[in-house]
């Protein structure tokens, strides 16, 4: 190293480390500048009941979101939250067997007629709340993101939203492909519930990011570890729930419109809902959602990432009748992108390649641009599904949702063909055509002594896959149908949850072998099951144990990927003698809640046999389209063994802390050894001062973070074309509000700086880390006006 770095980076940390002492410094100086603020003396109480029997719910949690404030309801389903101060809140109801159900209150004078303000406390009228129902299992862990948590991560994909989550983080293709990773697990291995619905694309490759608007959801949830039994086979690292807002039957006309910026790619994403029911027909109620994004070449520290530009177009339209005991609701979206692949990670030679990997720079450096060249993916999803349900007057309930889902990925290359008349029309060299018909009949009987509560179901699944361009993977049609059985059992604060389902898979391939029609055909069963309990030892404490199983047949690219994969810069090769894998997952969690102070620890460990996954060559693969990175898929017995725990500390009426840490271990029994592409140990820490109220703003509040991310030093020897990067430390800060315009006009403010030092790193989760450099600092401007009731 120069004399001269050296002096640049002595520099660089002296500006990072002055910079850090001066952001703590202002945050610690900001109570000083806002007087004392209002008595907190309001309180808000309630009952619970199910909407359709009546009867008051029991032990539901009622949680004040972003205060963690919260109370058990009583055996009568009354419930009472008090010392709070005046101000804007977001009520949310939640027990297991239904779905959370929110509501926002103000406490603020003269709002409605409900209040009645004197000089020492402020009362509100009881708030009646109907809960709704969800599938996810009791015992095991369930984290969610709602309210102002998942307004932060707006503009945002899928799986970046979710990786503030403790346990969930994300597989990387560049900059502008990501998808979810829970326990280590991702792809095939984890569901996603869109809407109540399997999501079905292409998921098997790594750069096949999940076709879905988030701003189609007001909730997302991550059940961690092996769902399969209520939500069927591949489910064994766990399950992601999008869930948009119950429909507004009968309620007047409201919607919301946001608008974020990014700094890094200046990119934007404008997105608008409107809602509402029909005059005259107050059993009906609909929604239209619509998102546009575009953004330009990202940017590391040091220079410009070509060709990295992404478009997206979505919308979305649902409607729905309710009419005492029956209720029914279509939904539809359209999912339509472009995203732009690093045109520097597709390289002429092996030499170059190689050298590439060892200088740590690209040799294609470009300039900022919105343009989308090749190589890059057009990608479109469309979804059609139909919902109805039917509570009897004896407690009984069934509900039918039937699904379409039709998904077209085209693949272009960085060169195109020689031929020029070939070449002129600009055809994908590959294109999937993907179509899924799902079929679910649920029947949830009557609680037995109000006790016990369970259900029955069938699942079933047709899709056919039909592929163009050059081969990769073969044609398909597969048949799935499963069974299951779940029961659960409320007493004494004990909650027993038991289940078991049975599924069957019929894969037929079609293929050419040496110009030879071929027929390959495959069938694959088997069980799994559930058992776990739930233990409230207390309001503040409870505890959870759950014991699954799961498996998962090995799919189409494991079986027969035989070629170069353009979106991921590498040759992959398949096993049609690849065994499904069977997995055995024990996870235990232990949570503490008070107002002040909450902590929940989480250990796991996860036993896969036969498993899957794509094993670096020694050596890379010189094609007439260039030199690749070599993959082959195969197979071994695997561990997955982690920690997830996380803090939060009230340290005084402004000051709160929020600490998150996760480790994992995964060793292949089998060979004795550790495996490739798992993520290494990180350690996320925000600090936040709330300000409140200061004349029409509320929830005012402002926050500075760090997260690090160890190096991976658990992996094999000699095992990659280029070692684990060093580990990397991140700073971000935040600040954010809430202006009241009118009664029921609001507009949310948030300004978030990510990489705020500009700080150059690579992760180990991101497949072109050979290539080149993670993004720089990237500051974003979110705005979010909602109107109505």
């Amino acid at each position: 190293m120069t004399k001269e770095r050296k002096r640049n980076r002595l520099t660089k940390g002296l500006f990072q480390r002055v910079g850090v002492s001066l952001l703590l410094l202002c945050l610690y100086s900001i109570p000083a500048v806002f007087a004392q603020q209002a008595p907190c003396d309001c309180f808000v109480k309630g009952i619970v009941r199910d909407k359709h029997t009546g009867q008051p719910v029991a032990g539901a949690t009622i949680a004040l979101l972003g205060e963690n404030k919260g109370v058990f309801t009583d055996k009568d389903g009354r419930y009472q939250i008090e010392r709070l101060c005046p101000g804007r809140y977001e009520l949310e109801c939640r027990i297991i067997g239904y779905q959370p159900f929110s509501e926002t209150i103000d406490l603020t004078a003269g709002h409605e007629e409900d209040f009645a303000l004197t000089e020492d406390e402020i009362h509100l009228k009881d708030v009646e709340i109907t809960a709704h129902r969800t599938d996810a299992p009791s015992s095991q862990p369930l984290s969610t993101l709602t309210g102002q948590d998942l307004a932060r991560t707006r503009g945002q994909s899928l799986a970046e939203s979710l990786r503030g989550i403790t346990g969930v983080t994300t597989l990387q293709t560049g900059s502008s492909i990501s998808k979810p990773v829970i326990h280590g697990l991702h792809s095939n291995r984890v569901l996603i519930m869109n809407n109540g619905v399997r999501q079905e694309g292409q998921q098997w490759g790594s750069e096949h990011a999940p076709e879905i608007d988030p701003f189609i959801a007001t909730r997302l949830s991550v059940v961690k570890g092996a769902a399969g039994v209520r939500y069927g086979s591949d489910a064994i690292g766990g399950v992601i729930l999008v869930e948009p807002e119950e429909l507004p039957i009968g309620k007047p006309i409201s919607g919301e419109f946001n608008a974020v910026g990014f700094s890094n790619g200046r990119q934007g994403v404008f997105s608008s809902t409107l809602q509402g029911g029909i005059k005259g027909l107050k059993e009906v109620g609909w929604r239209a959602q619509g998102t546009f994004k575009r953004g330009g070449n990202i940017h590391t520290p040091d220079y410009f990432l070509a060709n990295t530009g992404t478009r997206e177009r979505n919308f979305s339209l649902a409607a729905g009748f309710r009419r005492k005991a029956f209720g029914a609701e279509v939904f539809f979206s359209h999912f339509d992108t472009q995203l732009g692949i690093f045109s520097g990670a597709h390289i002429g030679s092996v030499t170059d390649l190689l050298q590439v990997i060892e200088r740590g720079e690209p040799f294609v450096k470009g300039n900022f641009s919105y343009d989308i060249g090749r190589p890059f993916q057009d990608v479109a999803h469309n979804m059609v599904k139909g919902e109805a349900h039917y509570h009897f007057a004896d407690g009984h309930r069934i509900q039918w949702v039937s699904a379409w889902q039709y998904n077209d990925r085209s693949e272009f290359d960085l060169h195109r063909p020689r031929n020029d008349s070939l070449a002129g029309l600009n055809r994908p060299e590959l294109n999937f055509r993907l179509t899924t018909f799902t079929n679910d009949i649920t029947w949830d009987h009557k609680p037995i002594a109000n006790k016990l509560a369970g259900q029955v179901g069938i699942s079933t699944l047709y899709q056919y896959n039909l592929m163009s361009g050059r081969p990769l993977i073969p044609n398909f049609d597969q048949w799935n149908v499963g069974l299951f059985l779940i029961e659960r059992l409320v007493q004494d604060g004990w909650e027993w949850e038991a289940g078991l389902r049975y599924d069957y898979r019929y894969l037929t391939t079609y293929r050419l072998v040496n110009r030879v029609p071929q027929t390959d055909e495959f069938r694959f069963s088997s069980a799994s099951g559930t058992l776990g309990v739930t233990r409230s030892v207390s309001e503040k404490l409870s505890a959870r144990l759950n014991v699954g199983t799961a498996w998962r047949a090995p799919n189409v690219s494991e079986l027969f990927s035989d070629g170069v994969h353009h979106g991921a810069a590498a040759y992959e090769e398949g096993d049609r003698t690849l065994r499904p894998e069977q997995a055995i997952n024990t996870v235990a969690s232990v949570a503490f809640d008070t107002d002040r102070f909450n902590w929940e620890i989480g250990a796991y460990h996860n036993y896969i046999a036969h498993y899957i996954y794509l094993k670096p060559q020694p050596e890379p693969i010189l094609t007439i389209r260039g030199a690749f990175p070599y993959f082959r898929y195969t197979q071994t017995d695997a561990t997955f063994t982690g920690i997830d725990a996380s803090l939060g500390w009230k340290l005084s009426g402004r000051w709160s802390w929020k600490s998150k840490a996760s480790y994992l271990r995964v060793y292949d029994q089998r060979n004795e050894q550790y495996l490739v592409m798992i993520p290494p140990n990180r350690w996320d820490n925000q600090l936040a001062f709330t300000i409140g109220r200061a004349g029409k703003w509320q929830g005012l509040f402002v926050s500075a973070g760090n997260l690090w991310v160890g190096e991976q030093r658990r992996v094999p020897l000699n095992s990659d074309f280029a070692p684990p990067p060093p580990a990397y430390s991140l700073w971000n800060i935040m600040a954010g509000g809430t202006l009241a315009i009118t009664a029921k006009q609001q507009v949310e403010v948030g300004l978030t700086v990510h990489n705020l030092l500009d700080t150059r790193y690579r992760d180990y989760l991101n497949r072109f880390r050979y290539f080149s450099d993670e993004m720089g600092r990237n500051i974003s401007l979110r705005l979010k006006w909602r109107f109505g009731a």
